[in-house]
C-alpha cells in the first residue's frame, strides 16, 4: 500500500484544559479563615493568568462545569509548554487548590491544516503575510476566547477500522470531507466560535475541540448536522463533553457559594438591598461583587419582562440574563412566585417584595446591643444599622439556620455580622449593616427563622463626618468595657508589633472563665468538654491555664465567632469551682495575650514578668495582673490584668516599659504574641 500523505500543520498556542472538582464536604467544613485565604489565593491566581502576567501572550479564562464531571474548567492558552506547566504546578500551590480534585485534563497545541487549496498557497509560502489568509490563520493559531456566555470542549479522534480508516483514505478524499465539513460550520458563523487544537503525542486523543455561544443550542444544532455528515458518521471518535458557563475570577466566591454566576453582560447587585432577588438567602445573598448595573431595578420597576428558558416559565432575575438558566443553586421553583424588591409584585416575578416596613424602628439599638455584649469599635461602628429580633426558639435550635444565613450575607460588602444571641433566658437574632437600606432586605430573609416574634431595627450612633474619629467613651450596660476599647487596644498593640487581630485576618474570640479548683481537675472536666467543642468547625482551642501561685485556675476557649465562644461559656460557666468570667464587674480587663515560649527562656520570661509586675503595682488604676501556665505546656502562657479604667490599661500599653518588654519578648518567644478579643 502507499504511503498516505499527511497534511501540512502549523502549530500556535499551547493549550491545557484543566478540569476540576469541588471536595464539598472539606470546603463544607473548613473554617472560614481558611475558606476566606483559599478564595483569595483562588482569585488572585485567576486574575494574574487572565492579565496573562506569567507570559508575554497568552489567554486564560475559568468555566463552571454543569453536569458530575467536573465543576469548574480552567483554560490555559500559552505560547510555549513550559508556559503551562508553570500554570499548573503553581496553581497547585494556592490553598483554594487544596479543595479541589482534577477530573480530567487535556493538553493540546492550536492548529491549522492544508487540506484546501487556499490553505496549501499558505504553507507553501505563496500569500503575504499580511494577507487576509494569513490573518485567517494566524488568528486560528493565536485566539481570543471570546466572552461567550458557554463553552462547549471535547477531545475526538478520527477512526483507524478495518472499513472506516480514515488515514487508509487518500488526500483528496480526506480533502473533500474537510471541506464539506468546513462548509456546515460556517454557516453557523456569528453563533458558535470554535478553537481546534491537535493533540497527536500530547494526549489519548487526537484533536481538542472548544466551542463557544451565548446559545448552547447553536452548539447542539451544530454538532447535530454535523454527525449526518460522513466525515463524522463514518470516521469520527469521540471523547466526553464538558459544557460549562464562563465566570470572572472575581465570582469565584460565588461559584463556591451555589449561587448563579452571572456574565459580563448581566447585572448582579451589590448589596440585598440593591435587589437580592432569590427566596432564599443562603442562594439569593451570595451574588458576586462588581457587576451592580442602575439599569437593572428601573427597567424592572417599568415591568420590563423577559423570557425563561423552559417555555416562558420563571422571567429573568434582576441581574440575570434574561433568557438563560434557571439558577442553579438553593433555590426552589416558588422563587418565581414572588416579585424582587425592585420590582412591582403584580407586574414581574422572581425574588421577594419590599421588606422595608417588616419591623419597628428604634432609637435605643446601642444600649440593645450592649445588653448583648456586642459593642461600638469591637462589633460594629459608629453609624451601622442594627436588627434586634426576638424569638421564641431556643437559640441551640436555631443557631444552624442563622449561620447559613451569615455565610450568605458575608458576600456583600456592606454586612458586617449576624449572630444568635441570648441573655436572660430570651434568644435574639443580631443582624448588623454598614446601611439600613441593606437591613431592610435582610429582614426579609430574617423572619423565616422559626420563632420570630418581635422585630426591630435602628441607628448604632452617628457615623462620623471628615475623616473625624468620634469620641465613643460610654462605657456599655453594666460597665463592663468601653465602646471602642478592642480598637484602641489594637492599633496600639500593632504600633508595637504584637499580633493583634486585624488586619492579618486570624481573628479569634475568647472567653477566659476563673475557677477555684485545681488545674489538674478541671483539665479532666474540660476534656471531655473539648471533645464535644471540636466537633464544630468554629472552635481553634480550649486549655486549661493553672497559676504558679496554685492560686485561681483559668480555662480559655478561642473560637472563630463571638457568637460561638458566647454559646460555649453557657457549658464553661458549669465547670467546677468557677467563681467568675474576664472583664465581669466593674473595671475594664484587658485582651488576653498568649505566649509561646522557647524552652531555654522560660525562666527568664518568668523573672522579666515578675519585674514587669513591680512596675504595674505601681500604675494608677491598676488592680491585679496573673501569669497562668498551660496545664499541658508549661511553655505555653496567658497573662490576665485588670484595671480600673480602659485609659489607665492604655497609659500602660503606651510606656516606654511595655515598648521595651515586648522588644526583649522578640528574641525569647517561639511565636508572635497574640491579642484576641473577648466574647
Amino acid at each position: 500500500m502507499d504511503q498516505r500523505k499527511p497534511p501540512a500543520t502549523e502549530e500556535g498556542w499551547y493549550a491545557l484544559h484543566d478540569c476540576r472538582s469541588i471536595d464539598w464536604d472539606a470546603w463544607r467544613e473548613a473554617p472560614q479563615r481558611v475558606r476566606d485565604r483559599a478564595l483569595s489565593e483562588g482569585i488572585d491566581f485567576l486574575d494574574a493568568y487572565e492579565a496573562v502576567e506569567d507570559a508575554e501572550e497568552g489567554q486564560t479564562a475559568v468555566y463552571t462545569v454543569m453536569g458530575h464531571k467536573a465543576d469548574i474548567m480552567i483554560l490555559h492558552l500559552r505560547p510555549t509548554m513550559g508556559d503551562l506547566d508553570a500554570a499548573e504546578r503553581h496553581f497547585e500551590q494556592t490553598e483554594f487548590a487544596a479543595f479541589t480534585e482534577r477530573e480530567f485534563s487535556y493538553v493540546s497545541v492550536t492548529e491549522a491544516s492544508g487540506y484546501t487549496e487556499k490553505s496549501r498557497e499558505y504553507f507553501e509560502g505563496d500569500v503575504d503575510d499580511d494577507s487576509g489568509l494569513a490573518q485567517y490563520i494566524q488568528a486560528r493559531l493565536h485566539p481570543d476566547v471570546p466572552d461567550d456566555e458557554f463553552v462547549c470542549f471535547y477531545p475526538m479522534s478520527k477512526r483507524r477500522q478495518p472499513d472506516q480508516n480514515w488515514y487508509d483514505t487518500s488526500f483528496e478524499e480526506r480533502a473533500a470531507h474537510i471541506k464539506r465539513h468546513g462548509d456546515i460550520g460556517r454557516t453557523y458563523g456569528g453563533d458558535v466560535n470554535q478553537m481546534i487544537a491537535g493533540s497527536i503525542g500530547f494526549d489519548d486523543w487526537e484533536w481538542g475541540i472548544t466551542l463557544w455561544s451565548d446559545d448552547m443550542r447553536h452548539i447542539k444544532e451544530l454538532l447535530t448536522e454535523m454527525r449526518f455528515d460522513p466525515s463524522t458518521s463514518q470516521f469520527a471518535d469521540f471523547g466526553p463533553f464538558y459544557v460549562g458557563r464562563k465566570f470572572d475570577p472575581s465570582e469565584l466566591p460565588a461559584v463556591l457559594a451555589g449561587q448563579r454566576v452571572p456574565t459580563d453582560d448581566e447585572s448582579v447587585p451589590d448589596t440585598p438591598a440593591e435587589g437580592a432577588g432569590h427566596e432564599h438567602a443562603p442562594a439569593g445573598a451570595g451574588a458576586s461583587h462588581g457587576h451592580a448595573d442602575e439599569s437593572t431595578a428601573s427597567d424592572a420597576q417599568a415591568g420590563t419582562h423577559a423570557g425563561g428558558d423552559t417555555g416562558g416559565h420563571g422571567g429573568a432575575h434582576p441581574g440575570s440574563a434574561g433568557e438563560g438558566d434557571h439558577p442553579h443553586s438553593e433555590e426552589s421553583a416558588e422563587a418565581d412566585d414572588h416579585p424582587s424588591e425592585s420590582e412591582s409584585s403584580s407586574e414581574t416575578s422572581g425574588g421577594r417584595p419590599d421588606v422595608s416596613a417588616d419591623f419597628e424602628e428604634i432609637d435605643d439599638a446601642t444600649q440593645r446591643l450592649g445588653r448583648l455584649g456586642l459593642y461600638e469599635g469591637d462589633a460594629y461602628d459608629a453609624g451601622d444599622y442594627a436588627l434586634v429580633f426576638h424569638s421564641s426558639a431556643d437559640a441551640e435550635d436555631i443557631v444552624d439556620d442563622v449561620s447559613e444565613l451569615s455565610e450568605s450575607f458575608d458576600h456583600y460588602d456592606r454586612h458586617v455580622q449576624t449572630a444568635v444571641r441570648a441573655d436572660s433566658g430570651q434568644t435574639y437574632v443580631v443582624s448588623i449593616w454598614t446601611a439600613k437600606d441593606a437591613a431592610e432586605t435582610a429582614a426579609g430573609f430574617l423572619t423565616d427563622i422559626d420563632g420570630i416574634e418581635r422585630t426591630m431595627g435602628g441607628p448604632l450612633g452617628e457615623a462620623a463626618e471628615d475623616g473625624d474619629v468620634e469620641d465613643s467613651g460610654d462605657a456599655a450596660a453594666g460597665g463592663s468595657q468601653a465602646a471602642e476599647s478592642s480598637q484602641s487596644i489594637r492599633e496600639t498593640l500593632e504600633a508595637e508589633g504584637v499580633y493583634a487581630g486585624q488586619p492579618h485576618g486570624e481573628d479569634v474570640y475568647a472567653l477566659v472563665v476563673y475557677s477555684e479548683a485545681d488545674a489538674g481537675t478541671l483539665d479532666d472536666e474540660v476534656a471531655d468538654l473539648r471533645s464535644a467543642f471540636e466537633r464544630y468547625d468554629t472552635h481553634v482551642r480550649t486549655t486549661v491555664y493553672g497559676a504558679s501561685d496554685a492560686g485561681v485556675s483559668a480555662v480559655a476557649s478561642l473560637w472563630d465567632t463571638a457568637d460561638a465562644a458566647e454559646t460555649a461559656g453557657d457549658y464553661l460557666t458549669d465547670l467546677p469551682g468557677v467563681v467568675g468570667r474576664h472583664g465581669e464587674g466593674d473595671g475594664f480587663g484587658t485582651m488576653g495575650m498568649f505566649y509561646t515560649v522557647k524552652p531555654e527562656y522560660r525562666t527568664d520570661f518568668v523573672e522579666k514578668f515578675d519585674a514587669v509586675g513591680d512596675l504595674l503595682a505601681e500604675m494608677d488604676g491598676h488592680r491585679e495582673t496573673s501569669l497562668l501556665f498551660n496545664h499541658d505546656d508549661e511553655n505555653d502562657m496567658f497573662i490576665a490584668s485588670q484595671w480600673d479604667s480602659q485609659e489607665d490599661a492604655m497609659a500602660f500599653f503606651r510606656s516606654d516599659e511595655f515598648s521595651e518588654t515586648v522588644s526583649w519578648g522578640r528574641d525569647v518567644l517561639a511565636d508572635r504574641p497574640r491579642h484576641v478579643f473577648l466574647a
